[in-house]
Protein backbone atom coordinates (compact mmCIF):
# COMPACT_ATOMS: atom_id res chain seq x y z
CA UNK A 1 0.00 0.00 0.00
CA UNK A 2 1.51 3.32 -1.08
CA UNK A 3 1.29 5.73 1.70
CA UNK A 4 0.52 9.64 0.16
CA UNK A 5 3.12 12.26 0.53
CA UNK A 6 2.55 14.98 2.93
CA UNK A 7 0.74 17.96 1.74
CA UNK A 8 2.82 21.68 3.22
CA UNK A 9 0.11 24.38 3.47
CA UNK A 10 -0.31 27.03 5.80
CA UNK A 11 -2.08 26.25 8.92
CA UNK A 12 -5.56 27.19 9.74
CA UNK A 13 -7.44 27.55 12.66
CA UNK A 14 -8.52 24.20 11.94
CA UNK A 15 -5.32 22.77 12.26
CA UNK A 16 -4.74 23.72 16.26
CA UNK A 17 -5.69 20.81 17.45
CA UNK A 18 -3.46 18.73 15.10
CA UNK A 19 -0.28 20.81 15.73
CA UNK A 20 -0.61 20.53 19.94
CA UNK A 21 -0.62 17.26 19.04
CA UNK A 22 2.47 16.74 16.99
CA UNK A 23 3.86 19.46 18.96
CA UNK A 24 3.44 17.82 22.78
CA UNK A 25 4.42 14.18 21.34
CA UNK A 26 7.38 15.14 19.37
CA UNK A 27 8.22 16.65 22.73
CA UNK A 28 7.79 13.80 25.15
CA UNK A 29 9.48 11.19 22.51
CA UNK A 30 12.18 13.29 21.49
CA UNK A 31 12.87 15.59 23.96
CA UNK A 32 12.42 13.44 27.49
CA UNK A 33 14.79 15.22 29.07
CA UNK A 34 13.84 18.72 28.53
CA UNK A 35 10.50 19.92 30.70
CA UNK A 36 7.87 21.78 29.32
CA UNK A 37 7.59 25.13 30.70
CA UNK A 38 4.10 25.20 30.52
CA UNK A 39 1.03 22.72 31.11
CA UNK A 40 -0.31 21.16 28.11
CA UNK A 41 -3.30 22.83 28.41
CA UNK A 42 -1.27 25.97 28.04
CA UNK A 43 0.60 25.17 25.00
CA UNK A 44 -2.87 24.06 23.16
CA UNK A 45 -3.71 27.73 24.00
CA UNK A 46 -0.35 29.25 23.02
CA UNK A 47 -1.02 27.19 19.44
CA UNK A 48 -4.44 28.36 19.17
CA UNK A 49 -5.12 31.73 20.14
CA UNK A 50 -1.49 33.29 19.71
CA UNK A 51 0.95 31.12 16.90
CA UNK A 52 -1.36 30.05 14.76
CA UNK A 53 -3.06 33.54 14.47
CA UNK A 54 0.26 35.12 14.17
CA UNK A 55 1.00 32.98 10.51
CA UNK A 56 4.25 31.97 9.40
CA UNK A 57 2.83 28.46 10.12
CA UNK A 58 3.37 25.68 7.94
CA UNK A 59 2.12 21.97 8.46
CA UNK A 60 2.79 19.01 6.71
CA UNK A 61 -0.67 16.66 6.51
CA UNK A 62 -1.27 13.40 5.54
CA UNK A 63 -4.66 11.51 5.36
CA UNK A 64 -6.21 14.02 7.36
CA UNK A 65 -3.66 14.44 9.92
CA UNK A 66 -1.27 16.49 10.68
CA UNK A 67 2.48 15.29 10.94
CA UNK A 68 4.73 18.21 10.66
CA UNK A 69 5.23 21.83 11.48
CA UNK A 70 7.15 24.41 10.78
CA UNK A 71 7.03 27.69 11.78
CA UNK A 72 9.44 31.02 10.68
CA UNK A 73 9.98 34.31 11.52
CA UNK A 74 12.25 37.16 10.93
CA UNK A 75 13.81 39.63 13.30
CA UNK A 76 16.04 42.84 11.74
CA UNK A 77 16.98 40.80 8.22
CA UNK A 78 17.47 37.68 10.36
CA UNK A 79 15.07 34.79 9.18
CA UNK A 80 14.43 32.61 12.28
CA UNK A 81 13.40 28.65 12.69
CA UNK A 82 11.04 29.07 15.86
CA UNK A 83 9.80 25.44 15.44
CA UNK A 84 10.13 22.35 13.71
CA UNK A 85 8.49 19.43 14.42
CA UNK A 86 7.63 16.30 13.44
CA UNK A 87 5.25 13.49 14.43
CA UNK A 88 6.57 10.46 16.45
CA UNK A 89 7.11 7.81 13.42
CA UNK A 90 7.64 10.61 10.66
CA UNK A 91 11.23 11.01 10.99
CA UNK A 92 13.67 9.67 8.55
CA UNK A 93 11.33 10.23 5.87
CA UNK A 94 12.56 13.26 4.25
CA UNK A 95 9.98 15.32 5.61
CA UNK A 96 12.25 17.48 7.68
CA UNK A 97 14.12 18.20 4.62
CA UNK A 98 11.24 19.13 3.29
CA UNK A 99 9.92 21.83 5.73
CA UNK A 100 13.65 22.83 6.55
CA UNK A 101 13.71 23.46 2.32
CA UNK A 102 10.04 25.83 2.88
CA UNK A 103 11.81 27.58 5.30
CA UNK A 104 14.75 28.18 3.28
CA UNK A 105 12.40 29.55 0.85
CA UNK A 106 10.53 31.49 2.88
CA UNK A 107 13.39 33.38 4.46
CA UNK A 108 16.62 33.01 2.40
CA UNK A 109 19.82 33.65 4.22
CA UNK A 110 21.10 34.63 6.79
CA UNK A 111 18.96 31.74 8.83
CA UNK A 112 19.24 31.04 12.26
CA UNK A 113 17.82 28.58 15.24
CA UNK A 114 18.17 27.15 18.49
CA UNK A 115 17.99 23.62 19.34
CA UNK A 116 19.03 22.02 22.57
CA UNK A 117 22.34 21.09 22.90
CA UNK A 118 21.70 17.21 23.97
CA UNK A 119 19.43 17.04 21.01
CA UNK A 120 21.79 15.60 19.06
CA UNK A 121 19.66 14.01 16.09
CA UNK A 122 18.35 17.58 15.47
CA UNK A 123 22.36 18.82 15.87
CA UNK A 124 22.72 16.48 13.29
CA UNK A 125 20.31 17.41 10.85
CA UNK A 126 20.73 20.78 10.90
CA UNK A 127 24.85 20.59 10.54
CA UNK A 128 23.97 18.56 7.74
CA UNK A 129 22.35 21.30 5.84
CA UNK A 130 25.02 23.63 6.33
CA UNK A 131 24.14 25.15 9.72
CA UNK A 132 27.01 26.07 11.79
CA UNK A 133 27.14 26.53 15.37
CA UNK A 134 27.68 30.31 16.28
CA UNK A 135 26.80 30.40 20.14
CA UNK A 136 26.52 28.15 23.12
CA UNK A 137 23.82 28.98 25.98
CA UNK A 138 24.07 27.13 29.51
CA UNK A 139 19.88 27.51 29.30
CA UNK A 140 19.39 30.51 31.33
CA UNK A 141 17.95 32.24 28.82
CA UNK A 142 15.55 29.85 27.61
CA UNK A 143 12.32 28.65 29.63
CA UNK A 144 13.46 24.82 30.07
CA UNK A 145 16.32 25.68 31.43
CA UNK A 146 18.75 23.15 29.11
CA UNK A 147 21.81 23.77 27.75
CA UNK A 148 21.29 25.62 24.34
CA UNK A 149 23.25 26.03 20.49
CA UNK A 150 22.13 29.13 18.25
CA UNK A 151 22.86 28.09 14.66
CA UNK A 152 23.08 29.91 11.36
CA UNK A 153 22.94 28.95 7.61
CA UNK A 154 24.44 31.56 5.62
CA UNK A 155 23.44 30.31 2.22
CA UNK A 156 23.74 27.17 -0.39
CA UNK A 157 27.27 25.29 -1.21
CA UNK A 158 29.67 27.74 -2.95
CA UNK A 159 28.25 30.91 -0.45
CA UNK A 160 28.81 31.13 3.19
CA UNK A 161 26.84 28.68 4.11
CA UNK A 162 26.15 24.94 3.25
CA UNK A 163 23.68 22.37 1.55
CA UNK A 164 20.45 23.00 0.67
CA UNK A 165 17.69 20.13 0.77
CA UNK A 166 15.72 19.98 -2.25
Amino acid sequence: MAVDLPVLRPAGSEDAVGVAEVYLASRQTFLPWAPLAHTDVEVRAWIRDILIPAGDVTVAETGGRIVGLLVVSRTDGTGWIDHLYLAPGFTGRGLGSRLLARAFNLLGPPIRLYTFRDNAGARRFYERYGFRAIAHGDGSENEEGCPDVLYEWGGPAGSAGGGRPR
